[in-house]
């Protein structure tokens, strides 16, 4: 079988102006930050980006990378809602398609089943369809009842994080959570997997139970590994949210300077220089690493 290991910057490299991102992950947990700040350095622009979304959107909106945001929601979790995502849309820097997370499901997977759309109760009823007028409905020819339809949320791209990983792009997630990655993966046209580790073909059971792969080779085009790759969300088993970096992310929407001054310090740097930095911003010494 293929050998699928690549670098994070082969991946990013694939990313386009005006590209659909998906990114993985839920809030604040377990979202490809290290692919996300690699965009961010590389300065791919005009991105719609789709996400149950978290710093992702926000880090790359305070980027000025971002053209639709296509969303659920953009938490921070302990922080209700990402400022820099906030701040943007306050601006009208950038077009929101906001949606029923249920509708948002439904998307990526009409999108993984190559599907237009499909049909769905959620969201009748609600400003969803106010707000989104470019949404339609369809009669049911079984009864008659009229539905929304929830078209595909078709990719170009799209970026999952898993706690380990195999050389074909298997990928495990030993967390209490999955989410959606599959979906993302599924409704994308390359797709690519980032790993706290990458182990040898046939080991993922020695990491935990089968049914924690939920990730199989088909539905991955390139897998890295790339330890801490979720900081600051969080990733159990392997480490949680750090909540005091996420302030400090937070607060530096205050104003362009406190951007600038973050971007430079924990974007504008490869990883090692990041967790670099990381540490030194939690202890002052460059002790432990995320």
């Amino acid at each position: 079988m293929t050998d699928k290991r690549a670098t994070l910057d082969d991946m990013v490299a694939e990313v386009r102006p005006g590209m659909t991102v998906g990114f993985g992950g839920w809030g604040s947990r377990r979202k490809p930050m290290a692919v996300v700040r690699a965009l961010a350095r590389a300065k791919v622009a005009d991105l719609t980006v789709v996400s149950y979304g978290g710093p992702d959107v926000g880090l790359l909106c305070a980027a000025g990378l971002v053209g639709k945001v296509v969303y659920g929601f953009v938490t921070l979790d302990s922080i209700p809602l990402d400022p820099h995502f906030r701040a943007a849309r306050q601006a009208g820097a950038v077009e929101a398609m906001e949606l029923d997370e249920g509708m948002f499901y439904l998307g990526l997977l009409a999108a993984s089943w190559r599907l237009p759309f499909l049909p769905t109760r959620a969201g009748l009823g609600s400003d969803v369809m106010v707000v989104n007028p470019e949404l339609r409905t369809v009669v049911s020819p079984y009864g008659g009842e009229e539905l929304a339809a929830m078209p595909a949320l078709e990719l170009d791209v799209a970026f999952v994080h898993a706690n380990r990983a195999d050389r074909h792009g298997n990928g495990q997630m030993l967390g209490p959570d999955p989410f959606f990655d599959d979906l993302f993966l599924g409704a994308a046209r390359r797709r690519f997997l980032t790993a706290e580790k990458v182990v040898e073909p046939g080991c993922l059971a020695d990491e935990g139970p089968l049914q924690s792969v939920t990730v199989t080779r088909l539905l991955t085009d390139a897998v890295a590994q790339v330890p801490g790759g979720a900081h600051f969300t969080s990733c159990p088993p392997d480490y949680s949210r750090d909540e005091a970096f996420q302030q400090r992310y937070a607060r530096s929407a205050a104003d362009a300077e406190s951007w600038a001054q973050f971007a430079a310090r924990f974007v504008d740097v490869d990883e090692e220089e990041y967790r670099a930095a990381v540490s030194e911003e939690r202890t002052g010494s460059g002790a432990s690493r995320p």
